[in-house]
């Protein structure tokens, strides 16, 4: 299995709608693709600013690749997103998962 982690900031007064836009679009995608297990958005507010990371679980590098296409390493972003995010990395992160609980 590989976990799957990226992350982005937006202003806190938006994360509420944020986190909505994100049930709409990717978190949507996420689940609709084969070999996805699971989808985790973790939110922290500091200050003015929210911070979202999103950790996914994949059945394969090939259920990614299914998803986000062939440059695995690259994140995905939505029609909208720019409405939102102040920081966002352009890259993504991928972990093996040693232990399930």
């Amino acid at each position: 299995m590989v976990a799957r982690r990226w992350r982005g900031v937006i202003p806190a007064a938006k994360a509420e709608e944020y986190t909505e836009y994100l049930n709409r679009t990717g978190v949507a995608d996420y689940r609709a693709t084969p070999g996805n297990r699971g989808v985790f958005v973790l939110r922290r507010i500091e200050g003015d600013r929210a911070i979202f990371e999103i950790f996914t679980l994949w059945d394969s590098l090939d259920a990614i690749r299914a998803f986000a296409g062939d440059d695995i390493q690259r994140a995905r972003y939505y029609p909208g997103a720019d409405d939102y995010l102040l920081d966002r990395e352009p890259t993504v992160d991928h972990f093996d998962v040693m232990v399930q609980g």
